[in-house]
């Protein structure tokens, strides 16, 4: 299943950078466990939803998972061999954004140990080092 944008007329964007520190979604909101990116990188829709796959293969379908990151950047290419000019290339694969500091994938529902392997399973589908994050007891959100 691809995972695209359903509407995307007529605009190729710009390739977005991914340097720099996530301005949101530092911190867990949905989930007990969460995977955090500790560099940036463009991902893409196929390693998202491999690291997908692995971890609910991985929990048995037990518990919650939510996926904090989407590829809404096209990145185009041109075809080989052909001459400068006539525009940008068609949108090749679509690709994620992802800063140093967010937080990637959220799990709930299950134990700690279960979440801590099924979001290391996830790290290694991923091609950029990460942190295994867990809520904090006592801090509450107001």
């Amino acid at each position: 299943m691809a995972v695209i944008p359903k509407r995307t007329k007529y605009r190729r964007p710009h390739r977005l950078s991914y340097e720099g520190t996530a301005r949101g979604n530092t911190e867990l909101h949905f989930g007990e466990y969460g995977l955090m990116a500790m560099e940036g990188t463009w991902i893409t829709e196929r390693q998202i939803e491999a690291a997908r796959v692995a971890m609910t293969r991985y929990m048995k379908r037990g518990g919650k998972v939510w996926i904090n990151i989407f590829p809404h950047l096209s990145l185009t290419k041109i075809p080989l061999e052909t001459r400068m000019g006539k525009g940008k290339g068609q949108p090749e694969l679509w690709v994620a954004v992802v800063k140093q500091g967010k937080i990637m994938f959220e799990i709930a529902g299950v134990d700690e140990a279960t979440a801590r392997e099924a979001l290391r399973l996830a790290m290694h589908k991923l091609p950029i080092k990460c942190k295994f994050v867990k809520k904090e007891a006592g801090v509450t959100n107001e």
